[in-house]
């Protein structure tokens, strides 16, 4: 006789602090993890980009060449390479060994709010406060964008980018998905201003919050509405969402100091994790293990599980 399987436990979720840094760099506001998670960049409100180790909460590298607040920022596959954005109009690309700018894009006619590589780092997206996304592409000296996508009627807050699609979210409440590979492009209307958008690790779903206080998870390709968040405060700033490293819960931050983690098949809210008593501006979860980072104000937080031990513990 075969013994039942036991049963499996419970995905254990980050809430224990193991790092807390303060960045100097005026406020944080955004707070972005390596492709591999051993890295983050930082975003300062004093037109800097800052490289840690946040599991050792050590400072590898500071970026200067923004001429404006940066808002945003993201690493090439191969970590060889930066791109950032910010409040002076402008795409930087950044040599991370050097600390050099390699490139300089000038073209959105205001704050660029988000940006991303694509999968092989040879075209860096934006999004911009000018209602448009732009395509630029790095090996080439021409100074223009390769491509323009100026569908929103509002500001883009958020994007994504997979192999082969891009999703924005746009202060005119839409979520859209451009399949680069079919030429088309999905818009989904969620009635409220779009501050974060995601794909979940599967990439069968995207995930959405907006200022109405609300998360919702969509089909990507139907557009049904599968989940739908709340709890949280959510109606001044631009919050971030995100996945768990195994798609099991969804996360946000909020404007009374936590972060929210609700099970993703249920909609039900499961933990409330204490950061402070600011707004949690950002966060990003970990690509492959339980940790989470969240900034506040000028400092990051780096959060494991409970049974979670550093050489600090032993």
């Amino acid at each position: 006789m075969a013994f039942p399987a036991p049963k499996p436990s419970k995905p254990e979720l980050p809430q224990k602090l193991v790092h807390s840094v303060e960045c100097k760099q005026g406020a944080v506001r955004a707070v972005r993890f390596n492709v591999d998670g051993n890295y983050c960049l930082t975003c300062g409100s004093d037109k800097s980009l800052k490289l840690w180790n946040p599991h050792k909460g050590t400072l590898l590298k500071t970026y200067n060449g923004h001429g404006y607040e940066v808002l945003d920022a993201a690493g090439s596959y191969d970590n060889s390479q930066l791109c950032s954005c910010g409040s002076d109009k402008t795409v930087v690309i950044w040599d991370v060994a050097k600390g050099q700018v390699i490139r300089k894009f000038r073209g959105h006619a205001g704050k660029v709010n988000c940006v991303q590589f694509n999968e092989d780092a040879t075209v860096v997206i934006s999004g911009s406060i000018d209602s448009s996304i732009r395509c630029w592409d790095c090996r080439s000296r021409r100074p223009e964008p390769i491509q323009v996508l100026n569908e929103a009627k509002d500001g883009v807050s958020s994007l994504k980018v997979s192999d082969h699609e891009i999703l924005s979210g746009s202060v005119d409440g839409q979520v859209r998905r451009y399949d680069l590979r079919m030429g088309q492009l999905y818009a989904d209307y969620v009635g409220s201003p779009v501050t974060s958008v995601c794909f979940s690790k599967d990439g069968q779903c995207a995930l959405a919050s907006s200022l109405d206080a609300t998360l919702r998870l969509l089909d990507k390709d139907t557009g049904e509405l599968l989940g739908q968040y709340e709890g949280h405060q959510n109606r001044e700033c631009k919050l971030e969402c995100c996945l768990t490293e195994k798609d099991t819960h969804v996360l946000s931050g909020s404007e009374d100091g936590h972060v929210y983690f609700w099970d993703l098949v249920e909609g039900s809210l499961v933990l409330r994790v204490a950061v402070g008593r600011g707004v949690v501006q950002s966060l990003a979860y970990h690509p492959s293990e339980v940790c989470l980072l969240t900034a506040m104000e000028g400092s990051i937080q780096l959060w494991r599980e409970l049974s979670h031990t550093t050489e600090d513990d032993t």
